[in-house]
Protein backbone atom coordinates (compact mmCIF):
# COMPACT_ATOMS: atom_id res chain seq x y z
CA UNK A 1 0.00 0.00 0.00
CA UNK A 2 1.14 3.57 -0.56
CA UNK A 3 0.62 6.86 -2.33
CA UNK A 4 0.96 6.69 -6.11
CA UNK A 5 1.14 9.46 -8.67
CA UNK A 6 -0.43 7.50 -11.52
CA UNK A 7 -3.81 5.83 -10.97
CA UNK A 8 -4.06 2.05 -11.49
CA UNK A 9 -7.04 0.21 -12.83
CA UNK A 10 -9.42 0.29 -9.85
CA UNK A 11 -12.34 -1.92 -8.93
CA UNK A 12 -13.75 0.47 -6.33
CA UNK A 13 -13.00 4.15 -5.68
CA UNK A 14 -13.67 6.39 -2.68
CA UNK A 15 -13.83 10.20 -2.75
CA UNK A 16 -14.54 12.96 -0.23
CA UNK A 17 -14.06 16.70 0.21
CA UNK A 18 -14.29 17.73 -3.42
CA UNK A 19 -16.06 20.96 -2.39
CA UNK A 20 -17.68 21.64 -5.75
CA UNK A 21 -18.58 25.31 -6.09
CA UNK A 22 -19.28 27.69 -8.97
CA UNK A 23 -16.36 29.84 -7.82
CA UNK A 24 -13.89 26.95 -8.36
CA UNK A 25 -14.28 25.83 -12.00
CA UNK A 26 -10.93 24.01 -12.02
CA UNK A 27 -12.12 21.66 -9.27
CA UNK A 28 -15.31 21.00 -11.23
CA UNK A 29 -13.30 20.26 -14.37
CA UNK A 30 -11.06 17.78 -12.55
CA UNK A 31 -13.98 16.07 -10.84
CA UNK A 32 -15.95 15.69 -14.06
CA UNK A 33 -12.83 14.25 -15.72
CA UNK A 34 -12.43 11.83 -12.80
CA UNK A 35 -16.03 10.66 -13.07
CA UNK A 36 -15.85 10.14 -16.83
CA UNK A 37 -12.38 8.60 -17.08
CA UNK A 38 -11.67 6.91 -13.74
CA UNK A 39 -14.95 6.16 -11.96
CA UNK A 40 -16.42 4.93 -15.25
CA UNK A 41 -13.88 2.05 -15.24
CA UNK A 42 -14.92 0.93 -11.75
CA UNK A 43 -17.72 -1.22 -10.45
CA UNK A 44 -18.51 1.12 -7.50
CA UNK A 45 -18.03 4.77 -6.56
CA UNK A 46 -18.33 5.96 -2.94
CA UNK A 47 -18.84 9.69 -2.32
CA UNK A 48 -18.12 10.18 1.39
CA UNK A 49 -19.34 13.70 2.00
CA UNK A 50 -18.53 17.33 1.21
CA UNK A 51 -18.78 16.64 -2.50
CA UNK A 52 -20.43 20.07 -2.68
CA UNK A 53 -19.10 23.13 -0.87
CA UNK A 54 -22.60 23.83 0.41
CA UNK A 55 -26.12 22.53 -0.08
CA UNK A 56 -29.20 24.57 0.77
CA UNK A 57 -31.86 22.19 -0.54
CA UNK A 58 -32.74 20.03 -3.52
CA UNK A 59 -34.93 22.84 -4.86
CA UNK A 60 -31.89 24.97 -5.71
CA UNK A 61 -31.79 24.97 -9.56
CA UNK A 62 -27.99 24.96 -9.70
CA UNK A 63 -26.52 24.25 -13.12
CA UNK A 64 -23.50 22.68 -11.43
CA UNK A 65 -25.57 20.16 -9.47
CA UNK A 66 -27.56 19.34 -12.59
CA UNK A 67 -24.34 18.57 -14.50
CA UNK A 68 -23.18 16.25 -11.74
CA UNK A 69 -26.59 14.53 -11.72
CA UNK A 70 -26.29 13.90 -15.45
CA UNK A 71 -22.79 12.43 -15.21
CA UNK A 72 -23.67 10.20 -12.24
CA UNK A 73 -26.78 8.99 -14.03
CA UNK A 74 -24.64 8.08 -17.05
CA UNK A 75 -22.27 6.14 -14.78
CA UNK A 76 -25.12 4.23 -13.17
CA UNK A 77 -26.74 3.53 -16.54
CA UNK A 78 -23.38 2.07 -17.62
CA UNK A 79 -23.38 -0.29 -14.62
CA UNK A 80 -21.36 1.59 -11.99
CA UNK A 81 -22.86 1.47 -8.50
CA UNK A 82 -22.80 4.91 -6.85
CA UNK A 83 -23.20 5.68 -3.15
CA UNK A 84 -23.36 8.96 -1.22
CA UNK A 85 -22.76 9.67 2.47
CA UNK A 86 -23.49 13.20 3.74
CA UNK A 87 -20.68 15.42 4.99
CA UNK A 88 -20.72 18.56 7.08
CA UNK A 89 -21.17 20.73 3.97
CA UNK A 90 -23.78 18.74 2.04
CA UNK A 91 -25.76 17.09 4.85
CA UNK A 92 -28.98 18.58 3.46
CA UNK A 93 -28.63 16.81 0.13
CA UNK A 94 -31.91 14.95 -0.06
CA UNK A 95 -33.90 12.14 -1.58
CA UNK A 96 -35.07 14.15 -4.58
CA UNK A 97 -31.53 14.82 -5.82
CA UNK A 98 -30.39 11.27 -5.04
CA UNK A 99 -33.29 9.78 -6.97
CA UNK A 100 -32.64 11.99 -9.99
CA UNK A 101 -29.00 10.87 -10.01
CA UNK A 102 -29.82 7.26 -9.14
CA UNK A 103 -27.39 7.35 -6.20
CA UNK A 104 -27.83 5.20 -3.07
CA UNK A 105 -27.76 6.99 0.28
CA UNK A 106 -25.48 5.61 3.02
CA UNK A 107 -25.86 6.34 6.72
CA UNK A 108 -22.81 7.58 8.63
CA UNK A 109 -21.23 5.19 9.54
CA UNK A 110 -21.89 2.27 7.19
CA UNK A 111 -20.05 -0.98 6.48
CA UNK A 112 -18.61 -1.41 3.02
CA UNK A 113 -21.21 -3.46 1.11
CA UNK A 114 -20.37 -7.15 0.84
CA UNK A 115 -20.09 -7.09 -2.96
CA UNK A 116 -17.16 -4.62 -2.71
CA UNK A 117 -15.44 -6.18 0.32
CA UNK A 118 -12.31 -8.31 -0.16
CA UNK A 119 -12.51 -11.95 0.94
CA UNK A 120 -12.12 -12.39 4.69
CA UNK A 121 -12.98 -8.79 5.59
CA UNK A 122 -16.78 -8.95 5.61
CA UNK A 123 -18.11 -6.47 8.16
CA UNK A 124 -14.59 -5.25 9.00
CA UNK A 125 -14.36 -2.25 6.62
CA UNK A 126 -16.43 0.78 7.64
CA UNK A 127 -17.06 4.14 6.00
CA UNK A 128 -17.61 7.54 7.62
CA UNK A 129 -17.32 11.18 6.69
CA UNK A 130 -15.08 11.60 9.73
CA UNK A 131 -16.23 14.84 11.35
CA UNK A 132 -17.84 13.07 14.32
CA UNK A 133 -14.35 11.82 15.30
CA UNK A 134 -12.91 15.32 15.74
CA UNK A 135 -14.08 15.31 19.34
CA UNK A 136 -11.45 17.78 20.61
CA UNK A 137 -13.09 20.54 18.54
CA UNK A 138 -15.86 21.24 21.04
CA UNK A 139 -17.15 24.33 19.21
CA UNK A 140 -17.54 22.40 15.97
CA UNK A 141 -19.25 19.45 17.67
CA UNK A 142 -21.80 21.83 19.23
CA UNK A 143 -22.64 23.30 15.81
CA UNK A 144 -22.73 19.82 14.28
CA UNK A 145 -25.35 18.64 16.77
CA UNK A 146 -27.53 21.63 15.89
CA UNK A 147 -27.20 21.19 12.13
CA UNK A 148 -27.93 17.46 12.26
CA UNK A 149 -31.10 17.97 14.32
CA UNK A 150 -34.12 17.02 12.21
CA UNK A 151 -36.25 19.90 13.57
CA UNK A 152 -33.57 22.46 12.73
CA UNK A 153 -33.24 21.01 9.21
CA UNK A 154 -37.00 21.10 8.61
CA UNK A 155 -37.21 24.74 9.79
CA UNK A 156 -34.25 25.70 7.60
CA UNK A 157 -35.58 24.01 4.46
CA UNK A 158 -38.93 25.78 4.94
CA UNK A 159 -37.25 29.17 4.56
CA UNK A 160 -37.10 30.96 1.17
CA UNK A 161 -34.25 29.84 -1.07
CA UNK A 162 -32.61 33.29 -1.05
CA UNK A 163 -32.55 33.30 2.75
CA UNK A 164 -30.99 29.83 2.83
CA UNK A 165 -28.31 30.88 0.36
CA UNK A 166 -27.46 33.95 2.44
CA UNK A 167 -27.19 31.80 5.56
CA UNK A 168 -24.90 29.32 3.78
CA UNK A 169 -22.63 32.10 2.52
CA UNK A 170 -22.33 33.60 6.00
CA UNK A 171 -21.65 30.13 7.45
CA UNK A 172 -18.84 29.54 4.95
CA UNK A 173 -17.23 32.85 5.89
CA UNK A 174 -17.46 32.03 9.60
CA UNK A 175 -15.99 28.60 8.92
CA UNK A 176 -13.01 30.04 7.02
CA UNK A 177 -12.34 32.49 9.85
CA UNK A 178 -12.58 29.74 12.46
CA UNK A 179 -10.29 27.37 10.56
CA UNK A 180 -7.68 30.13 10.20
CA UNK A 181 -7.48 30.57 13.98
CA UNK A 182 -8.18 27.09 15.41
CA UNK A 183 -5.24 24.85 16.33
CA UNK A 184 -4.34 22.04 13.94
CA UNK A 185 -4.54 19.48 16.72
CA UNK A 186 -8.22 19.95 17.57
CA UNK A 187 -9.22 19.80 13.91
CA UNK A 188 -7.89 16.27 13.46
CA UNK A 189 -9.53 13.10 14.72
CA UNK A 190 -9.05 12.08 18.35
CA UNK A 191 -7.17 8.72 18.52
CA UNK A 192 -9.15 7.52 21.53
CA UNK A 193 -12.40 8.41 19.77
CA UNK A 194 -11.26 6.46 16.70
CA UNK A 195 -10.48 3.33 18.70
CA UNK A 196 -13.76 3.54 20.62
CA UNK A 197 -15.62 4.05 17.32
CA UNK A 198 -13.93 1.05 15.71
CA UNK A 199 -14.47 -1.06 18.84
CA UNK A 200 -18.19 -0.33 18.69
CA UNK A 201 -18.37 -1.23 14.99
CA UNK A 202 -16.05 -4.23 15.13
CA UNK A 203 -13.98 -2.54 12.41
CA UNK A 204 -10.44 -3.37 11.33
CA UNK A 205 -10.35 -0.69 8.60
CA UNK A 206 -11.95 2.76 8.69
CA UNK A 207 -12.17 4.93 5.56
CA UNK A 208 -13.04 8.61 6.05
CA UNK A 209 -12.45 12.15 4.86
CA UNK A 210 -13.16 15.58 6.40
CA UNK A 211 -9.73 16.38 7.84
CA UNK A 212 -8.01 17.08 4.48
CA UNK A 213 -5.02 15.05 5.73
CA UNK A 214 -4.67 12.15 3.28
CA UNK A 215 -2.76 9.26 4.81
CA UNK A 216 -2.81 5.52 5.43
CA UNK A 217 -2.42 4.88 9.17
CA UNK A 218 -1.76 1.44 10.65
CA UNK A 219 -1.42 0.67 14.34
CA UNK A 220 -1.72 -2.10 16.90
CA UNK A 221 -4.24 -1.82 19.72
CA UNK A 222 -2.23 -2.26 22.96
CA UNK A 223 -4.82 -4.22 24.96
CA UNK A 224 -5.69 -6.73 22.25
CA UNK A 225 -2.74 -6.73 19.86
CA UNK A 226 -5.25 -6.24 17.04
CA UNK A 227 -4.01 -4.38 13.96
CA UNK A 228 -6.12 -1.57 12.54
CA UNK A 229 -5.99 0.81 9.59
CA UNK A 230 -7.40 4.29 9.11
CA UNK A 231 -7.43 5.39 5.46
CA UNK A 232 -7.94 9.15 5.14
CA UNK A 233 -9.15 10.66 1.88
CA UNK A 234 -7.66 13.91 0.59
CA UNK A 235 -9.39 17.10 -0.47
CA UNK A 236 -9.54 18.40 -4.04
CA UNK A 237 -8.45 22.02 -3.60
CA UNK A 238 -5.14 21.50 -5.43
CA UNK A 239 -5.13 17.90 -6.71
CA UNK A 240 -7.35 15.04 -7.75
CA UNK A 241 -7.40 12.75 -4.72
CA UNK A 242 -9.06 9.37 -4.19
CA UNK A 243 -8.64 5.93 -2.68
CA UNK A 244 -8.79 2.85 -4.88
CA UNK A 245 -9.44 -0.75 -3.91
CA UNK A 246 -8.38 -3.28 -6.52
CA UNK A 247 -7.35 -6.93 -6.13
CA UNK A 248 -7.70 -6.60 -2.35
CA UNK A 249 -5.20 -3.73 -2.15
CA UNK A 250 -5.86 -0.11 -1.15
CA UNK A 251 -3.97 2.70 -2.85
CA UNK A 252 -4.20 6.39 -2.06
CA UNK A 253 -3.95 8.32 -5.33
CA UNK A 254 -2.93 11.95 -5.81
CA UNK A 255 -2.61 13.26 -9.38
Amino acid sequence: MGVQKQPPQAGVVFVADVHLDDSQPEITRRFEHFLRHTASRCRSLYLLGDIFESWVGDDDPSALSQRIVAILKDLIDAGVRCYFMPGNRDFLLGEDWLQRAGVTLLADPSPLPTEDTPTGLAGKIWLSHGDALCTDDLAYQKVRRMLRDSSWQADFLAKPLAERKAFAQAARERSREYVSTASDAIMDVNPQAVNAFMDRLGADILIHGHTHRPAMHRWQVPDTGRWRQRLVLGDWHRHTSYLSLADGEFRLITC
